[in-house]
């Protein structure tokens, strides 16, 4: 069995929304999925996980915004945003030195950070030659669509 794709995740997420208030089990390879109606679970050790401790911001790493406020991005920078709901981290394993801190320069194909979406991982890219100017959100952060992950001023 291959991996699954962005594509092949984007596909199933689309099906279980579709599937409105019905109970999903799905087996792919190693990957067991099972969605019932009402967001439970079956209870059992197995499906049963603690919830993810706080983390604190890495040095070099803005502050979230206060209060779960979006963040703003100054004029004339763009962001490195969240293709879907998931998962950021700025390394790629635990421990490990950031793609990205404040005050480097990237180029348009430099990888600046993971994204995770049901366990599949993948680098995404700077887009744009510049300098990081803010990282609004901590390590290992839940995020949703569109949300900004890396700001960068261009060239």
């Amino acid at each position: 069995m291959s991996e699954l794709t962005h594509d092949d995740v984007q596909q199933i997420l689309k099906i279980i929304d579709e599937m409105g208030d019905r109970e999903v089990h799905l087996e792919i390879g190693e990957l067991k999925l099972h969605i019932s109606p009402g967001g439970k679970a079956p209870d059992n050790a197995a499906t049963r996980a603690a919830p993810p401790a706080p983390v604190e911001p890495p040095p070099g790493a803005a502050a979230p915004a206060p209060g779960g406020a979006a963040f703003e991005i100054p004029p004339g920078h763009v962001a490195v945003r969240a293709p879907t709901m998931g998962t950021f981290y700025r390394a790629d394993a635990p421990g490990a030195k950031p793609y990205a801190e404040i005050g480097d320069h990237v180029g348009p194909e430099d990888a600046v950070c993971v994204f995770e979406v049901m366990k599949l991982f993948s680098t995404l890219k700077a887009g744009v030659a510049g300098t990081v100017t803010a990282i609004p959100l901590a390590n290992e952060t839940q995020v949703e669509p569109d949300q900004p992950l890396i700001v960068i001023k261009p060239d």
